[in-house]
């Protein structure tokens, strides 16, 4: 984790103070990457424990589709309570539903993200374009008469369109596709709904996530861009999951995971995590350890079954490191 370290270091060099929405200043980065090649080892941080579980149970949980802080406490991760419970302008926001809910953050936009088609019947291809959104699983929900609705965005004055909806797995799709056409360079899914941000406890951080095959070699990489990046805390989070997820798909697809590629917009560190971050400084990384998958979870390399329901059916206790050495923990808060 040597990379990590020395991003770390590259922001205390060259960062810049800001000030954010939580009232905590970052000294803060714009545009890193770090590169790592899983064959060598699991991209864990060394310098301090890891909360292996509590990050493998957020991404379970995400797999899910979960939006309920409860459901992630279930799996063995807290990290939402905040967020949920104690986040006054999500408190005072109309579309929570109460006591531990999120809103449709992350899972729900990878698996269940919302699609409307809204489609002028009266055109001469309207016909034919209900019928093929129909035929992809869209399902009539309403018609809009525009001439009684005039405030409606887009509207042309001519009644008759139909609103047409459909829930899109992404997560689904990509691995339909890895196992259909690997050569794809679309294997790809976000979180960035923008006519949901405001329904959700917290935009999404890790948004982009794209899977790239090198069929010569039956590998399976993956490149993650994260618009904005806590190192101290999320960080050590995000490469873990981001790793585990590469692992769990290249288990279910057949191939050996090979390079993780992590970018960031913005990359920085809270003012009340810089004693976190300089001890660490100071402390040498040790030997990156190995991620082992319980046999529970089919290898589609040696049964060739194809089994998606496993994105869902995974449990913390099918992942586990072996030989992870660390330094003692290390706490710090986070900026709500």
């Amino acid at each position: 984790m040597q990379q990590y370290l020395d991003l770390v270091q590259n922001i205390f060099d060259n960062g810049s103070w800001q000030n954010n929405r939580t009232g905590i200043r970052t000294c803060s980065l714009p545009g890193a990457m770090m590169r790592f090649d899983l064959q060598q080892g699991f991209p864990a941080v060394t310098t301090k424990k890891l909360a292996f579980k509590s990050a493998v149970g957020e991404m379970l949980g995400f797999l899910r589709g979960y939006r309920s802080a409860q459901d992630f406490r279930a799996l063995g991760c807290k990290v939402w309570d905040q967020n949920a419970n104690e986040n006054t302008q999500w408190l005072n926001n109309p579309y929570r539903l109460g006591q531990d809910d999120l809103g449709p953050v992350y899972g729900v936009q990878w698996r269940d993200w919302p699609a409307y088609k809204l489609i002028d019947a009266q055109t001469a291809q309207g016909p034919e374009q209900i019928r093929s959104a129909l035929a992809q699983g869209y399902r009539q929900i309403g018609v809009v008469d525009d001439a009684a609705s005039p405030a409606l965005p887009g509207a042309s004055g001519a009644p008759g369109k139909v609103l047409l909806y459909k829930a899109i797995d992404q997560l689904r799709q990509c691995l339909d596709t890895l196992m259909q056409d690997p050569g794809s360079r679309r294997i790809l899914f976000h979180g960035w709904n923008w006519a949901q941000l405001d329904e959700m406890a917290l935009p999404p951080c890790h948004l982009l996530y794209q899977f790239l095959v090198n069929q010569e070699k039956n590998e399976i990489s993956l490149v993650l861009y994260i618009r904005s990046n806590d190192l101290g805390l999320g960080t050590p989070f995000n490469l873990t999951e981001g790793a585990a997820l590469l692992h769990l798909v290249a288990r279910l697809s057949g191939y050996t995971p090979r390079w993780f590629t992590y970018f960031i917009g913005d990359a920085h560190i809270y003012e009340n995590h810089v004693p976190m971050l300089q001890q660490q400084l100071q402390r040498a990384p040790f030997a990156a350890p190995r991620l082992v998958l319980s046999e529970r979870i089919p290898s589609f390399a040696q049964t060739r079954r194809y089994e998606p329901e496993w994105l869902e059916k995974a449990e913390p206790a099918d992942f586990s490191l072996e030989g992870y050495q660390h330094h003692p923990a290390i706490t710090a808060p986070m900026a709500v």
